[in-house]
């Protein structure tokens, strides 16, 4: 039987293209030997068969033998198979010849008469070989393929071996044979070649070894077998460790794929890949060659899984050294097992799964337990979680449980909050008894808030509580934790909120800082949370019990939390407040509470103290591994660069942590909120920008003032933009709603002006005056500059209403007075955004003045790239016949297209219409007609559907 595996599929031969043609063109050189080695499944025998495809010509005879496992083998077996198939001509066949009538019945009719056979067996072993060697020679131009020569006998050795000393002139010979590294030919039956590869100078000598596809490779195959244009890079790694990069087992894998018809992607977890049973045949097989004790350290090898030491195979297999040494050679000659830097392993995962699938089911137990012991003893630091996993399988899961909360506590240890999790999660699986299941628990509530967890860590927790086996101050401290991972990680606000509360009575009655924390925790206020009236009472409920905090880190984070609400209220308390913080509050609490204090003093209006408090914040960050933290601190540094205008690069920055930061609802809204403004102001992508920010609504969970408000302002501008007021009075009334639902006035900055601005164009001035009366009334007592800023801003807008003549001095005064403040502020877009609407109002009304006002606007604008806004300004001066005249000496574009006919011609060969286009850039309808027509000339194309060609895309 042939234990090589079959051939692949036809017409698929993936990075070999370069040697094939290397190969064909060294065989066409007569007499030539081309020798290709490789290991089992690398592709031999479909590289031969292309070979002999491309070579074959009808002046020459094409002829493939194939050696078969030795059993028994009738000698020249397989050169008798292929010579059966040739037509010689008999007035070329020399008398010798005939010796061959015995073994070739099929030629019996074409061959000389018999010579007399010697008495002699070896005589007439070599008279036969003499035969096939004329016979050979007498077939003229002629390739002979011998495959799989790991098995060829000593009589086919024997021949070949006399054929390459002297092989006739217009002879290919291409031999194959299973090797697991390059070949050599400086000795007798090395790397599976029976003889020594020793030929006349004349003759062309080609050898080549093929190792197995690189992951890029894999990925081609398995994109050509799957029938899509490409595979993931993930799932082109994942294929490549499964398969080791040989072709057949690719092919074997994906012959068993579930969808065949879609396109592997990326996913979170790693899918069980089926084991084809082709593949458990190729690997049994070779292991059926081996002798016991070579099978004894496959099968401690296929039980260690990763790649093991001589001293760490013995240890399993219940060998010593030099019996698992002496094992290894056997092993690494059959192609089971290869070495690679002191180790051993097997070449391919779906290989070793099918070694271990060949252990017996009672042994593998005692091997696992073999394994776990010899880990411990043999290797350091201590592979905790692979002993846990030896013991699980040896069916000890209290031992398992055991390494697993011991790896949790070591990652913990060194601040990698993510291992711990996910440790921790592990040991609570393994079914521990009540008093260790109770003790995990609350260690992994602990540590889960510095990492960036699934729904896994609140199910755990919750499972936990659910058995009523705590009492109640672990109870108490893992509902607090549970509250904390739901509002900071998972989506569920007010849910948190009350899981929080619901821990205070626990709390309280085994320590007082423990209820302080959770009450000053819960009284951080939110847009999607309670009224700021509650939060406040919650406030002073924790302040109350603050004397009685003894503990230095509950105090510490009591203060800390106290400081975060009361920036967050704009309390002007708040910043004595943190002035009281402790020098205690170091590493991942620190971190925590500057990153919320920077994002508070971002949004108030205090930028030095925004910028000081995110210094802190990532000087405390970068000396701690905690993904949690380092998001936080990430995303509050994107909206504070947004909101003093430093754009530059930021888009890219934000589109990074929307895909990194998905499994943290607020992080990723916060990110989604910023890739939708930049794509709006940067890009004028308004259809774009709104679906971003449109996600940012949906995915936030409480939003401390940034998401809700932020993102609806921005709608609201698009649609003024576009002209539908009432459109827009819509899209600010849900943001308000909450606004006005919770009384948090000092996070409605970015939102009360367009509101403002919306609620007067569409003819509703009395409610226009009304919600600056709620601003003003809800922003009193409070130290939000921001905040003022706004208010001023919307009073100015408000003079529209009033009867106020645009250009005299009030009206002026106030449109001054806010873009300076905002300009204080370091707010430059809120700043530009005044002196846009004060210089249309001017312009509307014919005062002075107006033009330069709203060309100050334009290069505010521009210094910070907005670009759709400046847009909009120039639509404005257009609309009011203040046309911008060219430079003399300005150049043109030609007949090239200018950035602005570019960006019209584009949209149009994507199908938009004219008035569609208008309203994406902000330009006239009769523009967009002009920038089509002269883009259609330009690209010389007679219609919209063949500009996308023409533009490359």
């Amino acid at each position: 039987m042939n234990a090589d595996s079959p051939t692949s599929v036809p017409g698929l031969l993936i990075g070999r293209a370069t040697l094939l043609d290397d190969l064909r063109t060294r065989l066409e050189r007569r007499p030539a030997v081309v020798v290709i080695t490789g290991e089992a499944g690398v592709g031999k025998s479909r590289l031969v068969r292309e070979l002999l495809t491309r070579t074959a010509s009808s002046d020459s005879l094409v002829l493939v033998a194939r050696c078969q496992e030795p059993d028994a083998t009738i000698p020249f077996a397989p050169f008798m198979d292929a010579l059966r198939l040739c037509r010689p001509r008999p007035g070329d066949l020399p008398p010798l010849t005939g010796a061959l009538r015995g073994l070739l019945p099929d030629l019996a009719h074409l061959l000389p008469p018999a010579p007399p056979p010697p008495d002699d067996p070896h005589a007439r072993h070599h008279q036969v070989l003499r035969a096939l060697c004329a016979l050979t020679a007498s077939l003229g131009r002629v390739v002979l393929a011998v495959e799989d020569l790991q098995w060829a006998d000593v009589s086919t050795a024997a021949f070949l071996r006399t054929l390459i000393a002297d092989p006739p002139p217009h002879l290919g010979l291409v031999l194959t044979a299973r090797s697991g590294t390059v070949p050599h030919t400086d000795a007798e039956g090395i790397d599976q070649l029976p003889f020594p590869l020793r030929p006349p100078a004349h003759v062309v000598v080609a050898e080549r070894h093929l190792s197995p596809l690189p992951v890029t490779e894999t990925g081609a195959m398995a994109a050509c077998l799957l029938g899509v244009q490409a595979v993931s890079e993930e799932f082109a790694e994942r294929l490549h460790r499964w398969t080791g990069g040989l072709p057949y087992v690719i092919e074997e894998v994906l012959r068993e794929w579930p969808d065949a018809t879609a396109c592997p992607g990326g996913t979170s977890g790693e899918p069980e890949v089926p084991l084809p049973a082709s593949v458990r045949r190729l690997v049994v097989e070779r292991l059926r060659h081996l002798p016991s004790d070579a099978r004894r350290v496959v099968a401690a090898a296929a039980v260690l899984g990763d790649p093991a030491p001589v001293h760490l195979l013995g240890a399993v297999a219940g060998l010593d050294e030099q019996e698992t040494r002496s094992a290894l050679a056997a092993a690494l000659k059959e192609g089971v097992v290869r070495a690679a830097d002191g180790a051993y392993a097997f070449p391919y995962e779906l290989a070793r799964r099918a070694a271990y699938e060949a252990v017996a089911e009672p042994e593998r137990p005692v091997l696992h337990l073999r394994a776990a012991r010899a880990l411990a003893r043999c290797t350091s630091p201590l592979p905790l979680v692979r002993i846990a996993e030896h013991h699980r399988l040896a069916g000890r899961p209290a031992q398992a449980v055991r390494c697993l909360e011991a790896a949790a506590d070591r990652a913990a240890g060194g601040g990698d909050a993510g291992t711990a999790t996910d440790r921790y999660l592990d040991a609570l699986r393994g079914g521990p008894t009540a008093v260790v299941r109770d003790r995990i628990a609350l260690k992994l509530a602990r540590v889960a808030l510095n990492a960036r967890t699934g729904p896994q860590v609140p199910a755990a927790l919750r499972q936990v509580l659910d058995r009523s086996s705590l009492g109640p101050g672990p109870s108490g401290e893992i509902r607090l934790l549970l509250g904390l991972l739901l509002r900071n990680q998972s989506g569920s606000g007010l849910e948190a909120l009350e899981e929080i509360a619901r821990a205070v009575p626990d709390l309280l009655a085994v320590s007082t800082g423990q209820a302080a924390r959770a009450l000053a925790i819960i009284a951080i206020p939110s847009l999607k949370g309670w009224p700021v009236g509650e939060h406040r009472r919650l406030l002073a409920e924790a302040e109350r019990l603050l004397p009685g905090v003894d503990e230095e880190e509950l105090r510490s984070a009591v203060l800390a939390n106290r400081a975060t609400a009361l920036a967050l209220m704009g309390d002007p308390s708040a910043w004595d407040a943190v002035d009281d913080l402790p020098d205690s509050i170091t590493g991942e609490a620190a971190a925590r509470v500057h990153a919320n204090l920077a994002g508070a003093a971002t949004a108030l209006g205090h930028p030095e103290r925004a910028r000081a408090f995110q210094s802190r914040a990532w000087q405390a960050v970068r000396t701690n591994h905690a993904p949690y933290l380092e998001a936080f601190v990430e995303t509050t540094d994107m909206l504070t660069a947004f909101t003093r205008g430093r754009w530059t690069g930021l888009l890219e920055r934000a589109e990074h942590a929307e895909e990194q930061y998905r499994d943290v609802p607020d992080f990723h809204a916060e990110a989604l909120l910023v890739c939708g403004m930049l794509h709006l102001h940067t890009k004028g992508q308004t259809a774009v920008a709104r679906r971003l920010l449109e996600r940012a609504v949906r995915t936030t969970a409480l939003d401390t003032g940034i998401v809700l408000t932020s993102a609806a302002a921005a709608v609201v501008r698009v649609h003024l933009a576009a002209d539908r007021p009432a459109q827009a009075v819509q899209a600010a009334e849900g943001a308000l709603h909450h606004v006005r639902r919770t009384g948090a006035w000092v996070w409605a900055t970015a939102l009360a002006p367009p509101a403002v601005q919306a609620l007067i164009r569409d003819g509703r001035a009395g409610e226009a005056h009304c919600l600056v009366g709620e601003l003003a009334d809800g922003i009193a007592r409070r130290d939000a500059p921001a905040a003022r800023a706004a208010l001023l801003t919307c009073r100015a807008l408000l003079t529209t209403t009033t009867g106020a003549q645009a250009g005299t001095g009030g009206s002026d005064a106030l449109y001054a007075s806010a873009a300076d403040a905002w300009a204080a502020l370091e707010r430059p877009y809120e700043a530009a955004y005044v002196r846009e609407a004060w210089g249309l109002l001017l312009l509307a009304s014919g005062a002075a003045g107006g033009r330069t006002v709203l060309h100050e606007a334009i290069a505010a604008y521009q210094d910070i790239d907005a670009v759709w806004d400046v847009l909009r300004c120039q639509r404005g001066l257009r609309e009011h016949g203040q046309v911008t005249v060219r430079r003399p000496g300005a150049l043109g574009y030609g007949d090239h297209l200018s950035p602005r006919e570019r960006a019209v011609a584009r949209l149009a060969s994507l199908g938009l219409s004219n008035r569609e286009i208008a309203r994406e850039l902000v330009l006239s309808h009769r523009t967009v007609e002009h920038h089509v027509a002269r883009a259609l000339r330009k690209l010389g194309v007679s219609s919209r559907t063949e500009i996308g060609s023409q533009l490359g895309l």
